[in-house]
């Protein structure tokens, strides 16, 4: 099955081209009997769009000058363009339909050569099927992984926890209760990594998993709180931001600090709201939180016009300033947290408040009393859930608390840090998957550090391992599908590989990736992975993009 139609002409002299230019040298194991060549020239054919311009000659008749002067006519565009020499046609890179071991090679071998300008590629193939390597290309470098390595965090994370996990946010009291409601004592919000305390799974808006929390609170018949409001994120290491993430990812939501207390993926809303003409504005946070102050300096001004200005200062104040329009209506604007424990912890205060429970102390940071009694708790969908979102939408905050959950295991003894997760892979690689030592070194769960190293074989590996697992239904299930869903809706539409295709994308300035499955035209259940280090990502992908649908096409006896 060919991706498209040769119109007659280019029939005819396509392949004259193709050979000429050497777009796409013939398989030499082809060249064995006359049948064989002319297949893999046919199939050779196939692999770019020969765009023949034919130049068409027309002839102008000059008309006869009239005698009466006339304003000299404009040069239509056109006319003006006719002498200028015409860019060369760049051929479009085109899927191929290899039908033998040897045709594959030779098309994949030609597909990454016949593109980028510079940069180093790194390629795997083998089949699950049939248990063998149908493509190797620098299978052993160890190359920057970008977000293919949320498939090593999904991995272990499945393996440590299971796919049915739930995680945990936790209320408990270190006093007792008293028949009256007062809690003599203090009250600790005790964090479990959970991703999911945010609208993403908690319908109700920002302050949704919050309110719910303190919902919960007050069912259990407290209603003043004698001490302080401790909120406990020592479930993970105390350092927000992973070793190798630059420091111009500062500020941006994909790079939002973790912390084992993290609410709303450690976003806040800033909302600012025209007040009467002349008048201050309005600003107010989304969640609600005691653990952020406010300085507004907004000034409300005539029509809808804003200029709005709102930033951190410090990890525990918001600057708002600037000027809206009396017509503008609320606008928000977002902005990353600097301290998420005390974030969370001030919106639960602020929860609490709203459901009526005082609390007659302060909000620190803090440990929960081994004699602490449990007063509620919220619970996070399950881990296959987790992963699936974390996977199909590349969130780099989910991959971070995952990667040290895993470290931290069920019994949650060992606290969650990413050099304990890197133990837990490198031992989980080596010993069960069957990877070598020093095939995956990291320092973060998302692939956003600059210093994570991966070879594609590990990727291979480690796929072929997670379909043999008795997650690996969970762990397939949580890949975007190629031209249908999430980061590769738009991708490699109209192919093969279309509703075929599941794999994880990795992208940054400096990598393009793609790793997955795919099922072959026989029916072999292929494993790949493609990694692009350089600078050339654009045509990288457009490459990758050609090579998904080939093995998606590929048969062989």
């Amino acid at each position: 099955m060919t991706p498209f139609r040769l119109t007659r002409t280019v029939r005819r002299r396509s392949l004259a081209l193709v050979a000429g230019l050497l777009l796409f040298a013939p398989n030499p194991a082809a060249t064995a009997n006359a049948a064989t060549a002319n297949a893999a020239t046919a199939n050779a054919a196939t692999v770019v769009t020969v765009r023949m311009q034919q130049a068409r000659s027309t002839r102008q008749t000059k008309r006869p000058t009239p005698k009466k002067k006339k304003a000299p006519a404009k040069r239509s565009s056109r006319s003006a363009r006719a002498g200028r020499p015409r860019a060369p046609v760049v051929p479009v890179l085109r899927f191929t339909s290899p039908r033998s071991d040897a045709a594959l090679t030779s098309d994949l071998t030609t597909l990454l050569s016949s593109r980028t300008r510079n940069g180093a590629w790194g390629a795997m193939v083998v089949s699950i099927t049939r248990g063998d390597t149908l493509f190797a290309h620098g299978a052993d470098s160890k190359m920057v992984p970008a977000s293919t390595m949320k498939l090593f965090t999904s991995a272990i994370a499945f393996e440590k926890l299971g796919p049915e996990h739930t995680f945990s946010t936790d209320v408990l009291r270190d006093g007792p209760l008293e028949v009256n409601g007062v809690v003599r004592g203090n009250l600790v919000l005790r964090g479990d990594g959970d991703p999911s305390l945010s609208p993403r799974f908690v319908r109700g808006g920002p302050d949704a998993s919050m309110t719910m929390l303190a919902r919960f609170v007050a069912g259990a018949g407290i209603t003043r709180v004698t001490g302080d409001l401790v909120a406990d994120a020592s479930a993970l290491e105390m350092r927000g931001i992973p070793e190798g993430w630059l420091t111009r990812y500062a500020g941006a939501g994909y790079a939002a600090p973790f912390s084992a207390l993290t609410l709303n993926e450690n976003i806040v809303i800033v909302g600012v709201t025209a007040g009467g003409v002349g008048g201050a504005g309005k600003v107010f946070l989304e969640p609600a939180t005691r653990g952020l102050t406010i300085t507004n300096t907004v000034r409300t001004v005539a029509g809808s016009r804003t200029r709005i200005s709102a930033r951190r200062a410090g990890n525990d104040r918001v600057v708002v300033s600037g000027t809206i329009g009396a017509r503008a209506g609320t606008v928000r604007y977002q902005l990353v947290v600097g301290d998420p424990a005390t974030f969370t912890g001030g919106a639960f205060r602020a929860a609490l408040e709203e459901q009526g429970i005082t609390v007659d102390g302060a909000l620190r940071a803090g440990r929960t009393p081994e004699n602490a009694t449990l007063v509620t708790g919220l619970p996070s969908p399950p881990l296959a859930r987790l992963i699936s979102t974390m996977n199909r939408e590349s969130i780099n905050i989910f991959a971070e608390l995952l990667f040290r959950g895993a470290a931290r295991g069920p019994d949650k003894r060992t606290v969650g840090s990413a050099e304990n997760a890197s133990a837990t892979l490198n031992d989980f690689m080596v010993r069960q998957v069957g990877a070598s030592p020093d095939a995956v070194r990291v320092t973060d769960g998302s692939g956003l550090s600059v210093l994570d190293r991966v070879t594609p074989r590990a990727l291979v590996q480690l796929l072929a391992h997670a379909h043999r697992a008795p997650w690996g239904s969970a762990f397939h299930a949580s890949l975007p599908v190629a031209g249908e869903s999430e980061l590769l809706r738009n991708r490699m539409r109209a192919t093969p590989a279309q509703g075929n295709l599941h794999a994880k994308t990795g992208t940054t300035n400096d990598v393009i990736g793609l790793s997955g499955y795919v099922t072959a035209e026989n029916g072999e259940i292929l494993a790949f992975a493609f990694l692009y280090n350089g600078k050339d990502r654009w045509h990288a992908r457009e490459t990758i993009d050609a090579m998904g649908p080939t093995l998606a096409a590929f048969s062989r006896q």
